[in-house]
């Protein structure tokens, strides 16, 4: 059993548990060593049905038969604002839930959108998804709508419980696998990927399943860059834990290419738990960056090269190729058009939301065209 903690269960945002008040105005109970607090939603299909809701508002990836809002170059500092996680829809309901880790030191939180529809006689599928609060900046209620149309899956979005988009620092300790100095002058960083997937296989995901009638045989796991690399290194340490992975744009160069070594060749050495299905991401411009005057002057950005350029540029592509081998696992390898490793964050996750919510999607499509 996980040691992470359950903050205490609410919904729309307002805790019933009684307990202490934290500084969010939320009342924190404990239990099971846990702390639940307590509301999550998506991306919109069929960009043609949904182009005369979305007034105002450019529409992308047409070509994959989604859209959504159109937003410029990520801020590392960006704020969550107003998502459709806080307010109310037709076609989802929405919980949310805080799980604190033993030491207290991470607070994940957790939005769960539920479709509002009845569930599936086996319960619904179930979209895990890792920097959650960027995620979930990424649906609108059109997509919502549009889901609930057929058969909307779970969305689960686990993110950290503050209004970043992204936090750096958090998701740089949770995603690697190895404690590591980058030679950025921040000291050694990393290494929690095993605490936090304890907290995700042993906390977040039985809390989700107790709040939503999720079919156990149709959960997915979605991250990107250091994201997709913990998708990763679950799947090769807990393969039994999902039966869809979708790591997109995989840090494979974190620590010199580590998991490129022993963590695959003892995976590939043992047999599967369960069948399972994984899809490969990664941007056309990745493997080919394209670089301006400012980037190559910048000295950090010279850093990052240098700590990329330790792996092949294709080697998420001879990854996918040398995990065919595996018996009882379907792999794809999807390459985006055009694309950059900030843009495969939205572009990486509409397509696994597609294939999660289109059942009669082959489990490896080519990838859109621009």
């Amino acid at each position: 059993m996980s040691q992470a903690a359950l903050v205490s269960p609410c919904r729309s945002g307002v805790s019933r548990d009684p307990g202490g008040e934290d500084r969010a105005g939320r009342f924190v109970s404990r239990r099971m060593g846990v702390s639940v607090a307590g509301g999550s939603s998506f991306v919109a299909r069929a960009a043609s049905r949904l182009a005369p809701l979305l007034q105002g508002v450019a529409v992308a990836f047409v070509g994959m038969g989604w859209c959504a809002p159109a937003v410029a170059q990520p801020d590392p500092n960006q704020r969550i604002g107003v998502t459709v996680a806080d307010a109310p829809s037709p076609d989802y309901r929405f919980e949310r839930f805080v799980v604190a880790s033993d030491d207290g030191l991470r607070q994940w939180r957790v939005n769960l959108g539920i479709p509002r529809q009845r569930a599936p006689r086996g319960g619904f599928a179930a979209l895990y998804m890792l920097d959650g609060n960027a995620a979930l900046m990424e649906f609108d209620a059109a997509a919502l709508a549009t889901l609930a149309q057929g058969r909307p899956p779970v969305l689960v979005f686990v993110g950290y419980d503050n209004d970043l988009r992204i936090d750096g620092a958090q998701r740089t300790g949770d995603y690697t696998p190895s404690a590591v100095d980058d030679g950025l002058g921040q000291g050694v960083r990393g290494g929690g990927a095993a605490r936090f997937g304890e907290a995700l296989i042993g906390t977040i995901q039985p809390e989700a399943r107790r709040r939503a009638r999720i079919d156990r045989s149709r959960e997915a796991l979605w991250g990107h860059s250091l994201g997709g690399l913990f998708v990763l290194n679950l799947l090769y340490t807990r393969g039994d834990a999902f039966a869809r992975w979708f790591p997109a744009s995989p840090s494979l160069w974190w620590d010199r290419g580590a998991i490129l070594g022993e963590p695959e060749r003892r995976f590939l050495a043992r047999q599967l738990a369960r069948p399972a299905s994984v899809t490969i991401a990664q941007g056309e411009r990745e493997r080919a960056p394209r670089e301006g005057a400012r980037e190559a002057a910048d000295p950090r950005a010279a850093a990052h090269r240098a700590r990329i350029g330790v792996v092949p540029a294709d080697a998420a592509r001879r990854l996918a190729e040398r995990l065919r081998a595996m018996p009882g696992l379907s792999v794809c390898y999807r390459e985006f058009p055009g694309l950059g490793h900030g843009p495969m964050l939205r572009a990486s996750l509409l397509a696994a939301a597609q294939t999660m919510a289109d059942e009669a999607a082959p489990p490896c499509e080519a990838a859109p065209e621009r």
